[in-house]
């Protein structure tokens, strides 16, 4: 039985009403104009006929996937971010469609350096996010397991700072930036958890706060002296902890103390604070230059090579340095497995042992 046009009850919009292979179909058709109805029809006829002969891989879309994968659990900002850009290239492309080829043409059309992008940057930007879509569709039946080429990426360098390093990185920064810096170097939190922060988790006095990984996972922190003394130096006690400078307005217009999430990838509420204090601090860095679209002139930023990031990577070196307990450095880091862990082991020379000490110990 083909399914019909007809109109309902109480509403003006048309609805469609019959049986394919089977099953019953009562749905909307969005609209009142009989011409957009019929087309709407068709189409609707098509795909749940090819779905009763071929099953519901055969009709399931990327758009479809992705609201299902949304509904299923809470995401980060970061994740929804991406998730946009893939929607708005993939939109109700079939999931049974989606191949290398496709994959390479969402490098394209979604990267600013197309398929010359850097590994990390496909990776983050367009095959992570894409696979977990796929994996969530395979295991509800909707697709094949996904399987791209992965590229390859290089090792990259684990940079830190020296005691020495870390105090010019402050002295050089604004003082909006200074307790979140010391506060990143003394507790190895991740940006993300630390822009997050609120001060109902923190315990000035049992010197612990208690932070979120963003797997959802809470993991609690120690503070050592000299992150209690900076955080004292907060004329604040409600609300979230590290702040910036500019108030802006949400999105409903309200003045937000913290800082913007949406739409923002971990490090961009910082960028421009960051570049400019690595910079006056002399780190080292490299000078970017491009000339935006519809403009003649040539901008300049600096790049440090340092990245908010490797604050922690500071923090996990000199907690090595100091305890030479990698297991202990694993549970105090919140890391889920050893292999990660190793590459700060030996970073730094025993030398360093006791400017490090003093360093996170000093309350002045």
């Amino acid at each position: 039985m083909s399914l019909k046009i007809v109109n309902r009850h109480g509403t003006d919009r048309l609805y469609i009403r019959g049986t394919i292979g089977g099953q019953s179909i009562s749905e909307s058709t969005g609209t009142t104009d009989p011409a957009r109805a019929e087309e709407y029809r068709a189409k609707r006829e098509a795909e749940l006929w090819k779905e009763s002969v071929y099953g519901k891989r055969a009709v399931v879309t990327f758009a479809h996937a992705v609201g299902a994968y949304l509904e299923d659990a809470p995401r980060s900002e970061t994740t929804k971010f991406h998730l946009r850009r893939l929607l708005q290239h993939f939109g109700t492309t079939r999931l049974m469609d989606i191949a290398q080829p496709q994959v390479d043409d969402a490098y394209r059309a979604i990267l600013r350096d197309g398929v010359n992008a850097s590994p990390a940057t496909k990776m983050r930007g367009v095959l992570t996010p894409l696979r977990a879509i796929l994996e969530f569709a395979a295991i509800r039946r909707w697709c094949d397991r996904p399987a791209f080429a992965t590229p390859k990426i290089p090792k990259r360098k684990t940079n830190y700072l020296r005691p020495d390093e870390v105090d010019r990185l402050i002295q050089a920064a604004t003082p909006h930036l200074r307790p979140l810096i010391i506060f990143l170097v003394g507790t190895g939190a991740r940006l993300s958890e630390a822009l997050e922060l609120e001060w109902r988790d923190v315990d000035l006095r049992g010197k612990r706060a208690v932070v979120w990984q963003k797997q959802g996972n809470e993991r609690r922190v120690d503070l050592p002296p000299c992150v209690i003394r900076s955080l004292l130096t907060l004329g604040h006690r409600d609300g979230p902890v590290f702040r910036p400078r500019i108030r802006r307005p949400d999105a409903s217009g309200v003045i937000n103390d913290g800082y913007a999430s949406k739409g923002r990838l971990a490090g961009g509420q910082i960028k421009s604070a960051w570049s400019v204090a690595c910079r006056k601090a002399g780190l080292t860095g490299r000078t970017r230059k491009w000339q935006p679209k519809g403009s003649d002139t040539i901008k300049t930023a600096f790049v440090p090579d340092i990245t908010p990031h490797d604050l922690r990577h500071t923090w996990a070196t000199w907690h090595y340095c100091l305890h030479r307990d990698i297991l202990r450095l694993k549970d105090d880091g919140g890391w889920a497995t050893l292999s990660i862990v190793t590459r700060y082991a030996k970073k730094m020379p025993d030398e360093y042992k006791k400017d490090v000490e003093n360093w996170l110990n000093r309350d002045d």
